[in-house]
């Protein structure tokens, strides 16, 4: 490719703000983060676009459900996407809002430019119309009489309103796609777009009256109507770039990678490249398409109340822990269950194991072998070495073509298998050994120089996922020349120069535990189950005593845990889930009951040794108490 055509463009769908940002959004921003970081590292002139839809009537009625302007609720929800990229490493170039003047003035030019050309026209229409998708759906298109996304019977609706003559270019998107097999990937994408086109087109409608809804971009030729939301929202991938003058949509548009998840198939893959075609602009480069992520084998949704939300899991883990999990759990295109035990798998066997031992192991070798704590000078390589070095030289090319094949899980399972080609270079050279052997000195800073450069080539590699685990182990290996961080640089091996200054640091990911923290189920009028009846003999197994609550703290990492010191008759420490109910302090000099003789629990890596009676109350839990009479350690009969 010559260096005049080394230009990407990746957009993410601007999302709905009728809602606030979780997983699902997280996902499709970071896929197109790591695609910008990654086209960035080669050597190409990027923009990376993201934004939000602000239009609609979902967006007025929950504004009118918040007691508050549609401008108003618009700018909230939009303000929590805007404050929350950065707080992901989302390095976006562009952040557009459809409520942006730029953009309203490029939508009514498209308007004016189509309708002149005759591709809009005034008509009625009626059909079933959902409001959660704020669009008409074909009999046909219903499942049982619902919509297939939102799963309610949509409203049948009659309105006079404009049309977009959608139909005339049937034949023509049909042959574009059949004649650009990419265009619409994965394939089975293409394939679903084909299939509804294998039906006759209907013409879209692009308006709703002012009189229904005002809350939308004025038609340029007719005060009395609002551009329909999907003719509006589209249009942001060019206007966000200057369309029609600006040097950016020059630069850029005929580049254009949009991601998008599979619910919105069909306005990116028929309403966007017939709108672009009445309008005499040339289609987008690719149409690029992910599954959903399901929670308890459920799509993720707010009315299912199963919304997994970024930030928590980012607190909770590490933000390179969570953006290395969606990219490597997610085959591209196919929908993938979240599970935080998962992720948590993922961070210990993956990046605990895997990448941080490495980290640490190489670099307290290099520290204590190398002279003064610096990269040593590498000889010439022997034999035993072209198995690494070769695999390093050819592993950017791998990633890359994982890359263009939308792969990145495939992207990095070939960077894991080099950390793991590098761990068994470590094990087949024995470091140790050599530096026992004086003779050996020089053959001993030849292999510690290896695996500091290949550390450097993880480093690169990863970058694009986990750019602060990365940043990190440049700064261990000595690398602060921005020139060593690129592609480039890793393509020929010994890029790392003789003589930085090399860092021990903390470990790269600890390793953490999974705690399931079991969700109290809230007793209305029934009483819970009796469970089955016991003997007197088995009862008098059971220990219960009373405890004196000495020391309280909360667990990190966890919103229920608190450790207890407690006092009876003995010391012991208790780990309990009370910390939705009670604070620390409040549980210090409390009498409580204790089963004493319960075998010790690991939660969070603490040991419990004992276990606090409490009961659900309406308020949450309660803990079984005493009064001031109690003896702790005392025998509860």
């Amino acid at each position: 490719m010559a260096m005049e055509d080394k230009i990407f463009y990746v957009t993410t769908p601007i999302y709905y703000v009728n809602a606030s940002p979780h997983i699902g959004h997280a996902y499709t921003t970071i896929v197109a983060d790591v695609m910008a970081r990654f086209y960035r590292l080669s050597g190409y002139r990027t923009f990376f676009m993201t934004g939000t839809d602000e239009h609609g009537d979902k967006i007025a009625e929950a504004a009118r459900k918040a007691n508050t302007t549609p401008q108003a609720y618009a700018d909230m929800v939009s303000a929590q996407f805007r404050e929350l990229w950065p707080q992901l490493a989302i390095t976006n170039d562009y952040f557009i809002r459809t409520t942006d003047e730029n953009h309203v003035k490029t939508v009514q030019l498209i308007l004016k430019k189509v309708y002149d050309a005759g591709d809009i026209y005034f008509g009625k229409y009626e059909g079933y119309y959902c409001v959660g998708c704020e669009r008409f759906y074909m009999e046909t298109e219903l499942v049982d009489g619902k919509c297939p996304d939102h799963q309610v019977e949509p409203e049948f609706r009659q309105e006079s309103n404009y049309f977009f003559r959608m139909s005339r270019y049937r034949d023509w998107l049909i042959d574009y796609i059949k004649g650009k097999p990419d265009f619409i990937r994965p394939e089975r994408y293409r394939n679903e777009v084909l299939a509804f086109l294998r039906e006759p087109l209907e013409d879209l409608c692009i308006s709703r009256p002012k009189s229904r809804l005002e809350w939308g971009i004025t038609l340029p030729f007719d005060d009395d109507y609002v551009t329909y939301v999907w003719f509006d929202a589209l249009i942001n991938y060019i206007s966000g770039i200057g369309y029609p003058d600006g040097e950016n949509f020059k630069t850029f548009w005929p580049w254009a990678e949009h991601l998008i998840a599979k619910d919105i198939v069909k306005p990116h893959g028929i309403y966007w490249p017939t709108m672009l075609k009445a309008a005499g602009i040339e289609p987008f480069r690719h149409l690029n398409v992910h599954g959903y992520w399901n929670v308890e084998q459920s799509k993720m949704s707010k009315s299912l109340g199963n919304v997994v939300r970024p930030l928590d899991l980012k607190d909770k883990y590490g933000l390179d822990a969570f953006r290395y999990f969606l990219l490597r759990d997610m085959v591209f295109g196919l929908d993938s269950t979240f599970g935080e035990e998962s992720l948590v798998a993922r961070i210990n066997s993956d990046l605990a194991n895997d990448l941080g031992n490495l980290v640490s192991r190489v670099t307290a070798m290099a520290v204590k072998y190398c002279r003064d704590g610096k990269v040593p000078r590498p000889g010439a390589p022997a034999p035993e070495d072209e198995g690494l070095i070769s695999r390093a030289e050819g592993l950017f090319q791998q990633v890359e073509a994982a890359f263009r094949e939308l792969a990145f899980h495939k992207a990095l399972i070939e960077i894991w298998g080099f950390i793991n080609l590098t761990n068994k270079y470590i094990v087949e050279r024995e470091p140790w050994n050599l530096a026992k052997d004086k003779a050996a000195g020089e053959r001993l800073e030849m292999v510690i120089y290896n695996l500091l450069e290949s550390l450097r080539v993880i480093a690169v590699l990863v970058s694009p996922f986990m750019p602060d685990a990365a940043e990190k182990i440049f700064a261990q290996v000595g690398v602060r020349d921005g020139v060593l961080k690129n592609h480039e640089s890793i393509k020929k091996w010994g890029g790392l120069p003789a003589g930085g200054t090399l860092a021990r640091a903390e470990a790269l990911f600890p390793r953490v535990e999974f705690v399931r923290e079991e969700k109290v189920e809230e007793k209305k009028e029934a009483m819970a189950p009796v469970k089955p009846e016991i003997g007197y003999e088995e009862f008098q197994k059971v220990d219960l005593r009373v405890a004196k609550v000495v020391e309280a703290e909360r667990v990190p990492k966890s919103t229920k845990l608190i450790k207890m010191k407690i006092d009876m008759g003995e010391e012991r420490t208790i780990v309990a889930g009370v910390g939705a109910d009670y604070k620390p302090e409040d549980l210090v000099g409390k009498l409580i009951a204790v089963v004493a003789n319960l075998k010790p629990a690991k939660l969070m890596g603490i040991e419990s040794r004992g276990m606090l009676l409490a009961t659900d109350a309406e308020s949450g839990l309660t803990l079984l108490t005493f009064d001031g009479k109690a003896r702790p350690g005392a025998q509860i009969r």
